[in-house]
């Protein structure tokens, strides 16, 4: 009766708790380059995810993200989940190439549940910062080809008893920022609304309103970013990270709330 047969490494050439080092060691290289090409050919065919934000308030921090994606000026897809669980105390919003950036948290997912049983204990927030990093750097060849990866990293720091937000750029520089932050197509519009209406020690109802004030207007300027769609029930994703850890906000919530901006708007 057969078995799984577990692979054997010599002390020299053991991975640790990298679980993308061992795959690498095994062949099975997780960021191997494919393919050819240019920004300018890669754009139009490929679902690109846009606006996500991220807010300190004062029980932990906020992640949200609108739910479209599109491939050039095409809607490719308008339920899009771009604020995701990396595990029970971060998420990871994502912008840039969908797929890609999907396969990247998946990846990132497995490493901290690796290292955790490899260790026995789990990475602070800033060495899973660091982890992520590494895997934007491995992205960088594709990123030349026009396939970019930009996540958002959030979490709650239970040393420092602390929300904490980090930022990426292409290359793998990663970058904390004080108090929120906003990335995407829609990024620049989101940044402008969070900081006209960030204060410190907002509570978790005011950041909540906050991030859907900032989405609505980043859609209102930017054609990639989706609205609220009460026709189809469709609303943006938003979690809360705190010391109960990571929480996704009920869309029925979500709903009231956007109800009540687009009612002040209409004054």
């Amino acid at each position: 009766m057969g078995g799984v047969t577990l692979p054997l490494f010599s002390p020299t050439d053991d991975p640790g708790p990298s679980f993308v080092s061992l795959l690498t060691k095994l062949g099975a290289d997780p960021f191997q380059t494919v393919g050819s090409g240019n920004a300018g050919d890669n754009q139009l065919g490929v679902p690109h995810s846009t606006t996500i934000c991220a807010i300190r308030f004062a029980d932990g921090v906020l992640m949200a993200g609108d739910r479209r994606a599109t491939m050039g000026n095409v809607i490719a897809h308008r339920s899009m989940e771009k604020v995701l669980q990396a595990d029970k105390f971060s998420g990871v919003a994502i912008a840039g190439s969908a797929g890609l950036a999907m396969e990247m948290v998946k990846l990132f997912q497995l490493q901290l549940e690796h290292y955790e049983k490899s260790e026995g204990d789990g990475l602070s927030l800033e060495g899973k910062a660091n982890q992520l990093a590494q895997f934007v750097k491995s992205n960088l060849a594709m990123a030349m080809q026009g396939f970019v990866v930009v996540p958002l990293f959030a979490g709650y720091d239970e040393r420092r008893g602390t929300g904490r937000i980090y930022t990426y750029d292409a290359t793998g520089g990663r970058y904390e920022e004080a108090n929120f932050h906003a990335d995407g197509s829609g990024g620049r519009d989101a940044k402008t609304t969070i900081k006209l209406g960030y204060k410190d020690d907002l509570s978790r109802k005011e950041t909540i309103a906050l991030a859907l004030r900032a989405l609505y207007e980043a859609a209102d300027e930017d054609s990639a970013t989706g609205g609220p769609d009460k026709i189809r029930g469709i609303y943006p994703m938003v979690a809360t990270i705190t010391a109960k850890g990571f929480v996704l906000v009920e869309e029925d919530e979500i709903a009231t709330i956007f109800d009540r901006i687009i009612k002040d708007k209409s004054k």
